[in-house]
Parts: C-alpha cells; structure tokens; sequence
C-alpha cells in the first residue's frame, strides 16, 4: 500500500532539498506557518504555470492557495509566488477534496505543547 499525498507531501516539505520544496518552504513561512509544523494535505497541478495546494497549520487552520510560476522560465520554481491564499477553516468541510483534508487531519501528529505547573 502507498502512502497518502498528505504524508508523501508533508515529508518533502519539511525534509527536501530540492528548490522547490525549498521555496514552498519560505512561502508558507511568508504566510507565518511553519513548515515544520504545517501539513500539507495536497498540491497538484491547476492549468499552465500554477499549482493548486491546501494546507493544515500547527492550530488546525487550513487554507488554500495557488503556487504560480512561469514553467518554462530558467529557475522557475525558485520565483514561485503564492496567490489566492484562503482560510477555509470555516468551510473546508464543503470543499469537493474534504475527504483528503480529514484524512490530513486524522494523520496530523499532535501539537507538542508543554504545560507548565501554575
């Protein structure tokens, strides 16, 4: 059995070295989540140059976007920009790939919190 895209995805996001994965990095940064923490249910190509994603952050907030480059441009992927950034977390339950967001969210490790004593 193969993994699920949310668990393929999310690896790559948080372990690659390729640029792309490194650019996807530093956007989703620019939109303050962490990479580290963040879970990215899925990202799959949506026309020519753009790519459509969703993502789950540390609290359980998704959103949706577009990662928009020229394709044929040298270095594309390293001029990626994010477009269309969307909080869904009210509506994501009506979204045609809701059942990829709650497989996301089924997977997605706990948050590590430490509580202190009062």
């Amino acid at each position: 059995m193969s993994q699920a895209v949310h668990v393929q995805y999310t690896h790559l996001l948080r372990t690659s070295t390729l640029e792309g994965w490194k650019r996807i990095r530093s956007l989703l940064a620019d939109q303050g989540l962490d990479p580290a923490t963040t879970v990215l249910v899925n990202l799959f190509p949506d026309g020519g140059d753009l790519e459509f994603g969703q993502c789950i952050d540390e609290d359980g907030r998704v959103y949706c976007f577009d990662l928009v480059y020229e394709r044929e441009a040298p270095k594309a992927v390293s001029k990626a920009i994010v477009r269309n950034w969307t909080d869904i977390t009210d509506t994501w339950q009506e979204d045609p790939l809701q059942g990829e967001i709650a497989d996301a969210f089924m997977w997605r490790p706990p948050a590590r919190r430490t509580v202190l004593p009062g």
